[in-house]
């Protein structure tokens, strides 16, 4: 079976735009994940404002480890988004000539979307549970890759797989809105054999709109889901083995619920909201606007290396 040309394109074009998305915001996903990793105790909690993990830093001189983790935190969001987009794409071509349909209904849709999720999770876990740790370290405490995995056994790389899978939901609600608003937006037959392409400012606006959406219901399973993840720091900034009660769902939401009550479970919401919308709204208008070009460059690609082999074998 030949390679699906079509999803190749909305894989790489999807990928490119995570990896430039996550560079541009990775000081406010510092700041957010450290924000929701601290849970109150005693009464006392070190960040009372995302603020005030920005100003530690400037504070103590480490601005720069407001980019801890950024070289894990690409690999693993350009894997993740490869994976993802390539998925999503492939299952929803394969869907739509199975079923002889013109168009996917938002059930399906949503299938389609956590299954592609799903698949992306189990292969980019560790390194998704490595970011968040490198985030979490104290400042000028944050160690590479390799020793951060090598700090636990293979079981502690995958923590949070649980709550990853359950949050496939969350990219299947996003892409699934996008998908539905730009198909209303973008009504007409394709010209020729280029994919139809949004501009700029509506890409924008719809992944705006179309992840906020997502975050809101899922945000209780994605604050767990980075406490779980979390390095746990001595008041000397050294980093120590979390208790395993605080590394399982249920020791978490025990936790948030006996020191923070129900609300604890939206802290750092708007500052979820801050940075994910503004991520994937900057991923989705990059993805729409180099998708073209993305296109034209594999057709390109693609008429070469035919034109290669034709000459190979009539030589």
């Amino acid at each position: 079976m030949g390679v699906d040309l079509e999803s190749l394109s909305e894989a790489t074009s999807g990928a490119i735009g995570s990896l430039l998305s996550t560079t541009i915001l990775y000081p406010l996903d510092t700041c957010k994940t450290k924000y929701q990793a601290e849970v109150k105790a005693h009464g006392q909690q070190k960040y009372r404002n995302l603020s005030d993990v920005f100003w530690e830093a400037i504070s103590t001189g480490q601005v720069a480890s407001l980019y801890q983790g950024l070289g894990t935190k690409n690999l693993q969001s350009f894997m993740s988004q490869f994976v993802y987009f390539y998925g999503y794409s492939y299952f929803k071509r394969l869907y739509l000539e199975k079923s002889g349909s013109k168009s996917i209904g938002t059930k399906a849709n949503l299938i389609i979307a956590a299954t592609a999720g799903a698949c992306t999770a189990i292969l980019t876990q560790p390194l998704d549970t490595a970011s968040s740790r490198m985030q979490t370290s104290a400042f000028g405490k944050s160690k590479g890759l390799l020793k951060t995995l090598s700090e636990g056994t293979w079981n502690d790389a995958f923590d949070g797989l649980g709550i990853s899978l359950l949050l496939t939901s969350n990219p299947a609600i996003q892409y699934t809105v996008f998908d539905q608003l730009k198909r209303r937006l973008l009504k007409g037959e394709q010209k020729g054999s280029s994919p139809l392409a949004l501009s700029a400012f509506m890409a924008f606006a719809l992944g705006a709109l179309s992840k906020s959406i997502a975050t809101v219901i899922t945000y209780p399973a994605i604050r767990c889901k980075v406490m779980i993840q979390a390095a746990d720091s001595t008041d000397d900034g050294t980093t120590k083995t979390q208790p395993r009660s605080r590394k399982t769902l249920a020791g978490v939401i025990y936790a948030i619920w006996k020191r923070e009550g129900p609300l604890g479970f939206f802290k750092g919401l708007h500052a979820q909201i801050l940075k994910t919308v503004l991520s994937s709204a900057l991923l989705l208008m990059i993805k729409e606007k180099i998708s073209a070009a993305t296109w034209v460059l594999i057709l390109a690609t693609r008429r070469y290396l035919l034109l290669s082999r034709g000459r190979l074998k009539s030589a």
